[in-house]
């Protein structure tokens, strides 16, 4: 029985693997009916002045769902429209400045009738991604995003499957294609991801760095019990050594002192034992990699720096009670 299971998981996988080779081929070729649709779609896009409207019914409008949830992370003002509810005032929701996506593996959806007769009376662009050729939506649409034919993965019944995961692709192209050509980067991700771990792994220290009243620092060349008394008081478990000029110089840790355990830490400077040239971030430095750090490391706390200056310290905890991983 096992194998048998395993040996359907992988003839499903096959089969949709080689829908989206086609559907790859079928956009890499420049002169294809697809490639230029594509490259169509994308310019009214860039143009389109308010928000990218996504319909589909059944399971094209799960995949339509979330290629807009995907537009609307990605910089782009985009929502789903319901076809059934929109022929019951939903309708409303779509204006002039709107562009429209409509999603049908047939383009027979009866449904989307209304969606594509209000397209029509106002003027609004429509966007058919579908597989049939001559069907309605196909006739109404300003632009054709052909699905290339593919056998469904689900050979007795042929319910939707290498056809949605195809569609799915087409959504994400789509997304990542306009994000890159509108230069939408991290810090413009991370404000429409405020929650969440990846919302947390898009902050910056700057946003994360403890308000400590007083950094753990100790001058270089002071004993090492001056180094003892500031690292106990702060409780973070790491003391910065500065030079005369206050640069970060060097570290000291809990485990640098237990490894030094026979010096005379009245006389021994705290140069003797420091950690010199430590690991540090920035107040750009992302979070996800300054926990890299600590990871990599094994080490618990990095000093923010500031032309060299520690101007502040991250902590381990710091990035865990936020999400970060």
């Amino acid at each position: 029985m096992t194998t048998d299971i395993l040996s359907i998981a992988s003839e499903v996988l096959t089969i949709e693997e080689k829908g989206l080779a086609t559907l790859r081929e079928g956009i890499n070729e420049p002169t294809s009916q697809l490639s230029q649709a594509f490259r169509r779609t994308l310019s009214l896009i860039e143009q389109v002045k308010g928000r990218v409207i996504v319909s589909g019914m059944g399971k094209s409008g799960h995949i339509g769902r979330k290629i807009a949830a995907t537009f609307a992370s990605t910089g782009q003002p985009a929502s789903f429209v319901h076809p059934g509810e929109a022929s019951h005032g939903d309708l409303g929701m779509i204006s002039e400045h709107d562009l429209v996506i409509a999603i049908s593996n047939s383009g027979e959806t009866s449904e989307l009738s209304d969606l594509l007769l209000y397209c029509q009376r106002f003027d609004i662009p429509l966007v058919a991604i579908t597989g049939g050729a001559d069907s309605a939506l196909a006739k109404a649409a300003d632009e054709v995003l052909l699905l290339p034919k593919a056998k469904e993965a689900c050979v007795e019944t042929n319910a939707p499957t290498t056809s949605t995961t195809m569609t799915l692709a087409l959504g994400d192209v789509l997304a990542v294609a306009m994000l890159r050509s509108r230069g939408f980067g991290r810090d413009d991700f991370k404000i429409f991801h405020p929650g969440g771990k990846l919302g947390a792994a898009l902050k910056k220290v700057e946003d994360m760095v403890t308000d400590h009243r007083r950094l753990p620092i100790v001058s270089s060349g002071v004993p090492v019990s001056d180094a003892l008394e500031v690292l106990t008081d702060a409780g973070f478990g790491t003391v910065g050594v500065v030079d005369a000029e206050g640069h970060l110089c060097g570290i000291i840790t809990d485990g640098d002192l237990r490894r030094h355990m026979g010096i005379d830490p009245e006389k021994a400077p705290v140069d003797d034992i420091m950690t010199r040239q430590p690991k540090v971030v920035t107040r750009k430095t992302l979070a996800a990699e300054a926990l890299n750090i600590m990871t990599a490391g094994k080490i618990t706390s990095l000093f923010m720096v500031e032309d060299d200056k520690p101007v502040g310290l991250l902590h381990i905890h710091d990035c865990l009670s936020l999400g970060v991983i």
